[in-house]
């Protein structure tokens, strides 16, 4: 017998469809139904890719008996935390405030007025150590609900007034010495031995790795590549990242990055693909060229959609287990190499016999190059094969907004400077999706399925992540219209989100408890941050001083949490490098069939923040105004506020200036 999520088009609500709980979507008729049978409202948020998500429903959500209490005793809503991001940063931000950490499966329990008054995350069939029963816990609540009403509405209207007044504070400009003390704060906690920042677990610093590359490129400091490359370059090498078909898995539960946690996200390689070609932008590392070139053949082959989009993430689970499909034991190896290129495939790949992961099993690791090249493909080709017969882990194949942005900017950059027109194509291709699909009279969607759209509203991430996607299809393609489009997101940006006391919201409406604005940047970009970088590449194309004046506030919004504690701030770091090298605008006006070196070498200018778009003469947007190709061949006109350089048309000399 399924529930009310059996009609869903959210992945993570419909594998809770057939729970014995009797699970409401969010909205106004579940908080309606709470009133008019005067209960609590129970709210469990989680995303289809999380582990413990799926433990927790096995255990408690699955079961007759809890399931019976929760129907008996709340009105039960399930939300998916990549749907509705904005329900999922009110509670978190509660759950938080009330116990100190936070996480996924989020339960929190509220007033029918939306007031949270209770906040936790996983909760065991079982008492465990300090960790009470799940249905004590309900229990608990039931009885709280029943007798001390009026303590439980106080609780909740003081927990409510205290996100309403909780705000981060904002600052200055960044300068550049706050840039320079940024570095030396990221210093203060770098893990020399291992790379990256902190303890574990470790989740890839993708955007604080993009400011460092920023920062060494604007100074040249050596500090700042060093602590880029090597953690790049660990985790690479390590088992968070898939040996055999590229792709970074989502954190690293250990400090050397060798066990991940094994769910795959969109959002992570998106951003990984453009930090590793950058990295060999800079520095033609080897290393960072296979891994770049990887991580966009992982995205094009894993998680392209059927009408052209990107999904947003793969499980971390199959056959019962976390990680089954990636770990391998040496008896293994050996069935499918034979014994001496088994005997090689251990050592190469740090395979034990006790297992460097769970029950024997080891992560694949490739600590160093291997000294046998030929080998190393032949062994990678039938260790895929026999890994295709294995179960292959869920894929969430809902098309969020914002994370495709994340992966049309990339891969349309990519495309260009590796020279894989495929990979063009494929940006192309999802940001017209974006169009057909996401971009309805209403205003931007933030999800879709199988071609259609979803419900939620696009949030400020979505705004700026696909403004900024359309900028960057327009430099590649040359087509004015994408510009529009852009232009037409940040119109709505600058006009529904803006805080009046500076920066932005993150939903253009006010109607939750509390109207939700983080600046910080986690896994992935906060609203603030992807608006901010969108608005500068704008002022960057069209040289209008309202779209650089908007990025200026977005930046200043999160100043403070920039300065003291970068590694939350890595996005607006990055977008700060770039207002202080300027940043380059560079036009290559030309024949689409003539531009390619020229394009390239634009590309490849390591200048922060450099935007580039590509197009024939009179192509109709401001960067291309009075700009002409010079003896008939492709010219590359290279500006400061709309202030060139003399025009280039040869692409050694692009590259060398």
């Amino acid at each position: 017998m399924t529930n009310r999520l059996a009609q869903s088009r959210s992945p993570y609500l419909q594998q809770h469809a057939d729970n014995p709980v009797h699970w409401w979507e969010w909205g106004e008729e579940a908080f309606a139904e709470a009133r008019r049978l005067d209960r609590p409202v129970l709210l469990s948020v989680g995303y289809a890719a999380c582990h413990w998500c799926h433990v927790m429903a096995h255990e408690s959500f699955e079961d007759e008996a809890t399931a019976a209490f929760m129907n008996e005793h709340f009105v039960n809503v399930k939300v998916d935390r990549e749907e509705r991001p904005d329900v999922d940063a009110v509670y978190m931000k509660a759950t938080v405030a009330m116990t100190g950490q936070g996480g996924w499966p989020m339960t929190c329990v509220l007033t029918p007025e939306g007031e949270p008054f209770f906040a936790g995350t996983y909760f065991p069939p079982e008492p465990r150590g300090q960790h009470p029963a799940f249905t004590q816990v309900l229990q608990a609540l039931a009885e709280a609900w029943r007798d001390r009403r009026d303590e439980v509405l106080t609780v909740g209207r003081d927990v409510a007034t205290h996100l309403r007044e909780t705000r981060d504070p904002g600052g200055d400009a960044l300068s550049t010495d706050d840039l320079d003390a940024a570095v030396a704060t990221l210093a203060g906690t770098y893990d020399a031995e291992a790379g990256g920042f902190g303890a574990s677990p470790k989740f890839p610093p993708s955007m604080v790795l993009e400011f460092l590359l920023r920062h060494h490129d604007r100074t040249g400091s050596e500090q700042s590549l060093e602590m880029m490359t090597r953690t790049a370059e660990a985790m690479a090498r390590g088992g968070i990242y898939d040996q055999l078909a590229g792709g970074f898995a989502r954190y690293g539960v250990d400090r050397f990055w060798r066990v991940p946690h094994f769910e795959k996200m969109l959002y992570d390689n998106a951003l990984l693909l453009r930090v590793y070609l950058h990295w060999w932008r800079a520095t033609g590392a080897p290393l960072a060229e296979r891994v770049a070139r990887e991580t966009a053949a992982f995205l094009l082959t894993e998680l392209r959609t059927g009408e052209g989009g990107f999904a947003s993430a793969l499980d971390a689970d199959s056959d019962g287990h976390e990680g089954t499909f990636y770990v391998w034991n040496p008896e293994q190896l050996r069935r499918v190499l034979g014994t001496q290129d088994a005997a090689w495939a251990v050592r190469t790949l740090g395979v034990t016999g006790p297992g460097t992961f769970e029950r024997g099993f080891s992560t694949l690791q490739l600590p160093e190059d291997p000294d046998d090249a030929e080998r190393w493909a032949d062994v990678r080709r039938r260790l895929l094969e026999a890994r295709a017969e294995r179960t292959r882990p869920a894929r969430d194949d809902k098309v969020v907004a914002a994370w495709n942005g994340l992966a049309i900017t990339a891969l349309a950059e990519a495309g260009v400077l590796l020279e894989e027109p495929e990979l063009v194509d494929a940006a192309v291709a999802a940001a017209q999706l974006l169009v057909d699909v996401h971009l309805t009279e209403a205003g931007l969607v933030r999800a879709s399925r199988d071609g259609v759209a979803g419900a939620a509203p696009g949030v400020l991430e979505d705004h700026g992540c696909v403004a900024e996607a359309f900028l960057a299809v327009l430099g590649v393609t040359g087509e004015a219209v994408w510009l529009d489009r852009a232009l037409v997101l940040l119109e709505r940006v600058v006009t529904d989100f803006v805080d009046p006391e500076g920066g932005f919201f993150d939903t253009a409406d006010d109607d939750l408890v509390v109207r939700p604005r983080d600046v910080s940047d986690n896994a992935s970009p906060s609203g603030t941050s992807a608006a901010a970088t969108a608005l500068l590449a704008a002022a960057a194309v069209t040289g209008d001083h309202r779209w650089r004046d908007a990025a200026e506030s977005a930046v200043q919004a999160a100043a403070a949490v920039a300065v003291a504690a970068p590694r939350f701030a890595g996005q607006t770091l990055v977008v700060a490098e770039a207002m202080a090298a300027g940043p380059l605008e560079v036009a290559v006006v030309g024949p689409a069939r003539e531009r390619p070196a020229m394009h390239r070498a634009a590309l490849a200018l390591t200048s922060p923040g450099a935007v580039v778009v590509a197009g024939d003469e009179g192509l109709g947007v401001p960067l291309f105004a009075d700009r002409t190709a010079r003896d008939g061949r492709p010219t590359a006109y290279v500006c400061r506020g709309f202030v060139c350089d003399a025009p280039v048309t040869d692409p050694a000399e692009l590259a060398r200036r």
